[in-house]
């Protein structure tokens, strides 16, 4: 093998694919990535087993073949080389199967691991696809992924499930996460192709990766997935993953359905007041009091070790006045994600569930359990 790839190019798609490897590993070979060059094109794959990076660049291929090398060391030197450097790969397989990387005066030899020992993660047939655009998939990871739980024990909510929801006449894509603690939901209209596809549960490492891949990603995104796996493509780009072998519990039953204290509060304000008065809160219980009367929201924090603290806001609510407790952490990682202007409660009593929307987002909505403050 033995091929000329511009530094940029090259750079680019080894950040995307080493990303996927993990730093400490049982196995050599998984620490590397697989470098195959053919028909004017190089290819680089890495997995964990569990996801399967490819990406695929255009390349000047004197030689066909192909090799693997350290994927987070190649990754490092082609970082450190000269912006706009043409690098020269060759696998020297007269010395045992080395990499020698080079541009301009800088030269390295890496040791390589035989290629046949590349673990190679058959997708299967995977019936249902559809397409989404970019931008929708960004904000469906976006406005649920802080509610992925991290419980391992729970391990069946340590992702996102995506589903096919119908309500009356109206069908939509749903993604839901919770942790147990609160719960997001975000919906889409439901893309052409995927009426038929099955409840997933896609992993939470397969949703930080994806998030990061989306950010140099326009256009469509192509989605196909199995019972068991479900596959991105997009930019040359095919991201490969198994999805969570459990039951997402019926989440619909924790949205209640008969909150009928409506609390509106301007969304920046509030969320600027719950970090003021959150400062002096005990790291364990985070704990905010919100005192809820008309027209107005006093936030309370008492820490008997520290001290108290209160800040008033103009509210719009005309209910009886309730005293309800939340996880400070919890309502921030929310109103972080409210859009609109204003953020809207919909409350019950001080031990029930709580949803929150985004007045200028409808496909957005959020639920909260109270704490006891």
């Amino acid at each position: 093998m033995k091929i000329n790839v511009e530094r940029g190019a090259f750079l680019k798609a080894l950040s995307h694919v080493q990303s996927v490897v993990e730093r400490r590993n049982t196995i050599p070979i998984l620490s590397n990535v697989m470098i195959e060059a053919a028909k004017g094109e190089l290819k680089l794959t890495a997995t964990d087993l569990d996801i399967e990076i490819v990406e695929t660049i255009p390349s000047d291929v004197l030689r066909n073949g192909a090799a693997t090398a350290p994927a987070h060391m190649l990754y490092d030197i082609v970082r450190k080389l000269p912006d706009g450097a043409q690098v020269q790969a060759e696998l020297l397989t007269a010395e045992g199967g080395r990499l020698a990387v080079s541009a301009g005066t800088s030269r390295f030899e890496l040791a390589c691991l035989p290629k046949e020992d590349f673990p190679q993660m058959a997708s299967g047939a995977l019936p249902h696809r559809f397409r989404l655009a970019a931008d929708d998939l960004k904000r469906l990871i976006q406005k649920t992924r802080f509610a992925i739980s991290t419980e391992e024990t729970r391990f069946y909510l340590n992702g996102i499930y995506l589903h096919a929801a119908k309500e009356g006449k109206t069908h939509a894509l749903r993604a839901a996460a919770t942790d147990g603690h609160r719960l997001a939901r975000f919906e889409l209209d439901l893309p052409e192709g995927a009426a038929d596809m099955p409840g997933v549960i896609v992993p939470r490492k397969t949703v930080n990766e994806l998030q990061r891949l989306l950010d140099d990603a326009d256009g469509a995104i192509e989605i196909s997935l199995s019972d068991t796996k479900i596959q991105f493509t997009f930019n040359g780009l095919e991201l490969t993953s198994k999805l969570i072998d459990g039951t997402f519990p019926d989440y619909q039953r924790v949205i209640p359905a008969g909150n009928d204290k409506v609390l509106s509060v301007e969304s920046k304000e509030f969320a600027q007041s719950v970090d003021r008065v959150s400062t002096i809160s005990a790291d364990k219980t985070r704990a905010v009091k919100l005192h809820i009367a008309k027209e107005k929201v006093t936030l309370s924090v008492v820490n008997p070790e520290s001290g108290t603290a209160t800040e008033e806001l103009g509210a719009n609510y005309s209910a009886s006045p309730i005293e309800i407790g939340f996880n400070a952490r919890y309502l921030l990682d929310i109103t972080g994600q409210i859009e609109g202007k204003e953020v809207r409660f919909l409350l019950s009593d001080a031990g029930s569930p709580t949803i929150i929307e985004d007045t200028e987002d409808s496909r957005t909505l959020y639920v909260l359990m109270p704490m006891r403050v």
